[in-house]
């Protein structure tokens, strides 16, 4: 399958890359050191329209999941919080196009494609992590709507969104099925949002708690039929698994640009650091490793712009997470090693990328659900004991 750049594509990583160093750049490591929401940041890429950049056309889009890697990739290599922004507006637009009515479509999309308006989502429980069918918040039916109640972790996005899409299983059924989307609006009674994660990455876009206690939804704020709904978000999440690789892309070439920038200004022994056999060969790994991420990431995120069904598309976009954010584990670590005694001090920003590349193995799905998944494409489900 090809997926070379085309010239739409070009013009907006030019334009990206540019404005990322002449107005992200500078602003990063602030960023990281304060740990406060980049709000500049935010009506940066709002005045750009890029939250709208995935989806259709109708929304101001491209429609093209690729595009939208070129863009995260470009952002990331210079300033991951700055590109999670997008990541975290994505979500749930994309899970909104997926499993939301004709008025939900309506209701909360222009306003979120435009930067109007900001969501969340919010999937993960203390006791269970990546099994998503063993959270415990249940939504019960009441005249009108649901009564929610239950705890959540990590909801990224939380202090400042409109309104959160929230996890939770409907009627008696325990199983997987059973689970829809909510959408629990800002300040609602009995919604309490708890104080945020001190993050060793990621540190610019709070994550917090969340604490229901009989939350009131109206009906017309479950996303998709009772039961249903969720199967198709997370069909949306399997296709959003190259953006995130692309942001591994995008902080192991910032690692490269700053490890080469380093090496070619160092001297040791009576020559440049750069001279040294070992430092070249460990840098064309770091060159290698990323050029073949960023080509997984690319192929997968084409397969997504070609509608290929999901069965055969989950393996790919697992192997494009997983491989590439591994690799910007990688990588950055060996940067990291590139600096010596200089790359553990905060006056320089290459322990960022280290930082922020851990968040990655982590975060949207781990790698070991990664590898479960390319397993399981291969040889099956394993068989439960």
């Amino acid at each position: 399958m090809a997926f070379a750049l085309d010239a739409e594509q070009l013009q907006i990583q030019d334009l990206v890359r540019r404005v990322a160093r002449e107005k992200v750049a500078p602003r990063a490591n602030e960023i990281d050191r304060t740990a406060e929401y980049p709000q500049d940041m935010f009506e940066l890429l709002r005045g750009l329209g890029l939250f709208a950049l995935p989806f259709p056309q109708t929304y101001g889009g491209t429609g093209s999941t690729l595009s939208a890697c070129v863009v995260v990739e470009e952002l990331a290599r210079v300033c991951y919080n700055t590109a999670y922004l997008l990541v975290v507006q994505w979500t749930p637009i994309g899970a909104i196009l997926a499993a939301g009515t004709d008025d939900q479509k309506r209701r909360f999309l222009p306003d979120l494609a435009a930067g109007r308006r900001r969501a969340s989502i919010s999937v993960t429980e203390p006791q269970s992590g990546s099994d998503v069918a063993g959270i415990k918040t249940r939504a019960r039916r009441v005249q009108g709507g649901y009564r929610i109640s239950g705890s959540k972790i990590w909801c990224t996005g939380a202090p400042l969104a409109d309104f959160i899409f929230l996890a939770a299983k409907t009627g008696e059924d325990d199983s997987r099925g059973s689970i829809n989307l909510f959408a629990v609006e800002r300040g609602a009674k009995g919604l309490d949002i708890g104080r945020k994660e001190d993050k060793m990455g990621a540190r610019g876009v709070p994550s917090c708690p969340l604490f229901l206690e009989d939350v009131f939804v109206p009906e017309e704020n479950r996303l998709g039929e009772e039961g249903k709904g969720f199967k198709a978000v997370m069909e949306t999440f399997n296709a959003a698994r190259p953006v995130h690789g692309a942001r591994g892309v995008g902080l192991a070439q910032g690692a490269i640009d700053h490890a080469v920038n380093f090496v070619q200004n160092r001297t040791a022994f009576g020559q440049s650091v750069g001279e040294f056999q070992g430092i070249r060969w460990m840098l064309a790994d770091m060159v290698m490793q990323t050029e073949a991420a960023r080509s997984l990431v690319y192929r997968a995120a084409s397969m997504v712009d070609a509608n290929v069904s999901g069965r055969e598309l989950a393996p790919f976009a697992a192997m494009a997470k997983c491989y590439a954010t591994d690799v910007a584990m990688k990588v950055t670590t060996d940067a990291v090693q590139l600096f010596g005694a200089a790359g553990i001090s905060a006056e320089f920003p290459i322990n960022r990328y280290m930082r922020d590349a851990k968040v990655l193995q982590i975060i949207e799905g781990t790698n070991q659900i990664q590898r479960n998944i390319i397993g399981n494409s291969l040889l099956g489900r394993a068989a439960r004991r």
